[in-house]
């Protein structure tokens, strides 16, 4: 996801997430190291492995010890992180940070900015509430139109959490309309999914785990 993220920053896109840990911390760092190189973010992620989750002592030090030696002023990522789950603390690599008191309008607010299209990595149960929030929000084209999902992990998201297969064969059948669906294990054709949509809207990009 990070290097998605790094790509996706340096083609002009905002990254936005949920703004916590895992796979939403990824986001943010793909997005700060925009503009190095990938072996930079390597090295990165490297230094982070030291302390791989927000629970591991030394997790906040390692972060700063990236953002020492890769400072960041050109690229921007907005995190909004949810204090309804509070063992969540938010990733110190969003430059950016939005605080809503609410999580239910908190999540809606994310989804609707997200008109570039959302990413779907491999998530829980709030991931899963977000897949019907978006589905819906497309579906009637509530903002004027819809615009990409994209499922990263084809295991993951057609066995483990079948959501997939589940969504095409309801819009295949007609129950949802409008629905941009893609799922792949690959980093490029996430990027050529969404650079391609944006050739049609300018809008901030999103990713959900």
């Amino acid at each position: 996801m990070a290097l998605v993220s790094k790509i996706l920053t340096e083609s002009g896109k905002l990254m936005v997430s949920g703004g916590g840990p895992g796979a939403m911390e990824a986001t943010h760092l793909g997005a700060w190291m925009a503009g190095y190189s990938v072996e930079q973010l390597d090295d990165a992620i490297e230094m982070l492995s030291v302390s791989p989750s927000f629970k591991d002592g030394g997790w906040l030090e390692t972060a700063s010890e990236v953002r020492k030696k890769y400072p960041q002023t050109k690229y921007k990522s907005l995190g909004v992180p949810t204090w309804f789950y509070g063992h969540e603390p938010a990733t110190p690599f969003a430059t950016h940070i939005a605080k809503y008191l609410d999580n239910s309008i908190r999540e809606d607010g994310i989804l609707t900015i997200a008109k570039g299209g959302i990413i779907y990595s491999p998530g829980a149960a709030g991931t899963m509430q977000e897949v019907f929030q978006d589905a819906a929000q497309n579906h009637y084209e509530t903002y004027g139109y819809a615009s990409p999902m994209v499922f990263l992990g084809e295991e993951y998201y057609t066995k483990t959490m079948p959501v997939y297969p589940f969504l095409k064969n309801l819009h295949d059948n007609g129950n949802y309309k409008n629905l941009l669906l893609s799922i792949t294990d690959n980093v490029d054709e996430v990027v050529d999914i969404l650079l391609e949509w944006s050739q049609k809207v300018d809008e901030p990009l999103q990713d959900y785990a």
